[in-house]
């Protein structure tokens, strides 16, 4: 049997990197305070592979560093949001060393809400409220566009009528039943795909398509709306969002 070191070996692809970077923005205006929460996953891929060749390591940077500039970047630029801050980290490490080819950045955003009571928001008070999760992927290569997803997951939503299922294909393994009425319930995972990285509301883009898929799920407050199947009603919010929102090139969930 051959040794490894004889036999031809090609890399698909490298990388590696520091996951769950966590990191809590407080913005103070006065007495008003204004917090983002993010846990960061970062991936870098490096010109050379001589750390898995040769293991050496002169090349590598150091995962803490990762973690560090994570927490550096944060404090120097701010964090608008979660979609700007990553493509701020694909933009600082590769001008900031000459032997990153693609950095891979993703971020999810924890859920605080601030309180509010009577219509009267509190100044520096909030809560934890996880009515859905959003997230973002942002990659870019060296001397390449950035291409950058948002995305809302973990939102789970609920019906007891204006569903039904029927009509579908039968053979002898099938036991499901037609139904014209049913409850409908489901967990919802989004992502979709911007088609510029600059001039973006990001807030807004991910709103809006949040809004959209509660809004089509739902129907008009006082009488819902009839779905017939999963597919249709997330083709119908599909083609909604693409309308309203221009910046989105495609939904991919």
């Amino acid at each position: 049997m051959a040794a490894a070191s004889d036999q031809t070996v090609e890399f698909v692809r490298t990388g590696y990197g520091k996951n769950a970077v966590k990191v809590l923005v407080i913005r103070r205006e006065g007495s008003h305070h204004y917090i983002i929460e993010l846990k960061a996953d970062v991936e870098l891929t490096l010109k050379s592979r001589k750390d898995y060749l040769t293991g050496d390591n002169s090349d590598i940077i150091p995962t803490d560093t990762i973690k560090n500039t994570v927490h550096a970047l944060a404090k120097i630029k701010g964090v608008k949001t979660i979609e700007q801050f990553s493509l701020d980290i694909c933009r600082h490490f590769l001008t900031s060393f000459n032997h990153v080819l693609r950095v891979n950045v993703h971020i999810e955003e924890a859920p605080w809400r601030r309180l509010e009571k009577n219509g009267v928001e509190h100044v520096h008070a909030f809560i934890y409220s996880p009515e859905a999760c959003r997230f973002c992927d942002a990659e870019q290569n060296l001397n390449g566009i950035p291409v950058v997803h948002s995305g809302v997951k973990n939102m789970t939503v609920l019906k007891t009528t204006q569903s039904g299922f029927d009509g579908f294909h039968r053979d002898r393994f099938t036991t499901l039943q037609e139904v014209k009425d049913r409850c409908f319930c489901t967990s919802v995972y989004a992502r979709w795909l911007y088609n510029k990285s600059q001039d973006v509301d990001f807030d807004a883009a991910w709103k809006c398509v949040k809004d959209t898929i509660i809004e089509k799920f739902a129907g008009p407050y006082d009488s819902g709306e009839f779905s017939p199947s999963v597919q249709k009603t997330l083709y119908e919010t599909q083609v909604l969002v693409l309308d309203r929102v221009p910046e989105v090139f495609c939904l991919l969930g």
